[in-house]
């Protein structure tokens, strides 16, 4: 096991019920913004919560925030956070929303353009404090320091990650996601396993602890994400669909481990070039580097498919061909096709996101840093 330094300083408020203890956790004084998406939440009750729970606190409105969350609108935000001297951010709603929102908050006294907080990984010194009420069990955003913003007019997608934007508290009340699609709920189980994949698909280093971790999260996404949308109003499935999502990217399955995040990566430049879902794009993009890495990862993908799958060739290469389809079967079961192809995207579209990730020197991915603009080349041809 490596060395590692382990600090999450988010506070979990889960369960039914929870959203009035905004009133508790919101400072009393501050002057709050509550940012939201697209109004979902005005439909399922969410927002009714929220303004009983902030009752007599002063705080104001921003809606609009895209899935994948546009640059463009956020600084529009950062305009009327600096109007109305905001000093708390409440983002309610999916990862999108929160991911927005944390560039919000380093926006606001960032000394420059602060696309350059992604794009020319600039430093940022302080940040508006956040908390969270989650709607949308996917991302992890809501207990982690990462976010990945668009810039729509440019067609760019790009992350950034810093300790000032931990959310201080997240509320997790799994009836929130009752009335979500099942698109929704697909890539919700979708993102939150290959979070999980990108940290234990590697290479062993003897982490018995991180990968018994990560087995059970991904063995109870493979149970609970079909019967999430067959049963969408189990309170109990979505509660353990919303934990699993939240420990996939908490941080503690990947301290002490190798990390991957090719598949987010080349996934980021599908998503920016050509509308796709993120999620979309991790089911086309996971299976491929798989394959393509099959040899590196041999291990892992062999222990994987014993483990998690509960496979049994003796055949070690056969058994890793069973476990990439098992995880092809399992994407297509909660609806995401695993092929370009599946979502209209052909094979001339491939230079182009070749040369976006060179664009954004993204050449040498993957725990090992061999995943070259040529690798990431021949896994696209596979995921054709």
């Amino acid at each position: 096991m490596q060395n590692f330094i382990f600090s999450n300083p988010t506070k979990i408020v889960f369960g039914e019920g929870q959203i009035k203890e905004l009133a508790n956790l919101v400072p009393a004084n501050a002057r709050v913004l509550v940012t939201y998406g697209g109004g979902s939440i005005k439909k399922n009750g969410v927002y009714n919560q929220v303004v009983q729970a902030l009752e007599g606190k002063t705080w104001f409105e921003f809606g609009g925030i895209e899935p994948n969350p546009h640059y463009e609108t956020l600084m529009k935000a950062v305009e009327l956070v600096k109007k109305e001297k905001i000093d708390f951010l409440l983002p309610v709603g999916g990862g999108s929303v929160i991911d927005g929102t944390k560039l919000i908050a380093a926006a606001v006294d960032f000394d420059g353009e602060p696309w350059d907080i992604m794009a020319k990984n600039q430093a940022f010194h302080s940040a508006l404090p956040i908390g969270c009420v989650l709607t949308l069990p996917a991302t992890g955003t809501e207990s982690n320091g990462n976010s990945v913003i668009t810039r729509a007019s440019t067609q760019e997608k790009l992350a950034f990650g810093s300790p000032l934007v931990y959310p201080r508290f997240a509320i997790l009340d799994p009836t929130t996601t009752y009335s979500l699609p099942p698109r929704q709920i697909a890539n919700g189980v979708v993102d939150a396993f290959v979070h999980i994949m990108e940290q234990y698909l590697t290479y062993p280093v003897d982490a018995k602890v991180q990968d018994r971790f990560a087995e059970g999260l991904l063995m109870t996404l493979i149970e609970e994400g079909p019967r999430a949308l067959k049963e969408p109003t189990n309170y109990q499935v979505r509660a353990n669909v919303m934990w699993a999502a939240t420990m996939a990217l908490n941080g503690l399955i990947g301290v002490g481990v190798p990390q991957d995040w090719a598949t987010h990566m080349i996934g980021h430049e599908l998503t920016a070039m050509h509308g796709l879902d993120h999620a979309q794009t991790l089911s086309v993009v996971l299976p491929a580097v798989m394959q393509h890495q099959r040899a590196k990862k041999h291990g892992k993908l062999v222990q994987y498919g014993r483990r998690v799958w509960g496979l049994m060739q003796s055949n070690e290469e056969e058994l890793i061909d069973a476990a990439i389809a098992a995880t092809r079967q399992f994407f297509e079961q909660m609806g995401n096709p695993t092929t370009l192809s599946g979502y209209g995207v052909g094979r001339e579209s491939i230079p182009k996101l070749v040369d976006m990730l060179v664009k954004h020197d993204l050449l040498a991915l993957g725990e090992h840093g061999v995943i070259t603009p040529e690798a990431s080349r021949e896994i696209l041809e596979l995921a054709a």
